[in-house]
C-alpha cells in the first residue's frame, strides 16, 4: 500500500480542522439564536408572535406592547398601519407595521424588514442618531 504524499496528508489535516471549525460555529450559532429568541421580543411558547418588551438601547428607552395587552381603547383608532402593536421610543410613538410573514418595518426604516418590532425599534434608534420621533399624521 503506497504512503500518502505530504500534499495529501496536509489536505486531510486541513479538512479535519475545517470541519471541526464548522461544527463549533454551528453549535455557537444555535446557542446564540436560542439566547436571542429569549430576549428578542418573541412571546414565550414559540408562537412567533411578538411579546412585550421594555429596554434601554443606546441611551433611549424602547417599549413595545401587542394590542391585546393595551388597555386604552382609543390608542389604535385612526392608525390602520400599526398592525396591532405599539412601539414607543422615549415615550413617543414609533409607528410599526407587520408585512405578513416577511417581517416588520417602521416609519423610520420603511424599506427594510425586521424579524420583530424590537429589531425595527433598535434600528430606528440607530437611524435617528439622537433625534426625537415626530408624530405621524397621515392626514397632513
Amino acid at each position: 500500500m503506497p504512503r500518502p504524499t505530504r500534499r495529501q496528508a496536509l489536505g486531510a489535516v486541513i479538512g479535519v480542522a475545517a470541519s471541526g471549525a464548522l461544527v463549533g460555529m454551528a453549535a455557537a450559532s444555535t446557542e446564540t439564536v436560542a439566547a436571542e429568541a429569549g430576549s428578542s421580543g418573541i412571546a414565550p411558547g414559540g408562537t412567533g408572535a411578538p411579546g412585550s418588551f421594555d429596554e434601554v438601547f443606546e441611551g433611549r428607552r424602547i417599549q413595545g406592547t401587542p394590542a391585546a395587552a393595551r388597555t386604552d381603547a382609543h390608542a389604535h383608532a385612526g392608525h390602520a398601519g400599526h398592525a396591532g402593536y405599539r412601539v414607543l421610543i422615549d415615550g413617543r410613538e414609533l409607528p410599526v407595521m407587520q408585512h405578513g410573514k416577511s417581517g416588520w418595518s417602521s416609519t423610520i426604516n420603511h424599506y427594510e424588514r425586521f424579524a420583530t418590532p424590537l429589531e425595527a425599534a433598535r434600528t430606528a434608534v440607530i437611524s435617528l442618531k439622537g433625534a426625537v420621533v415626530v408624530p405621524f399624521d397621515p392626514t397632513a
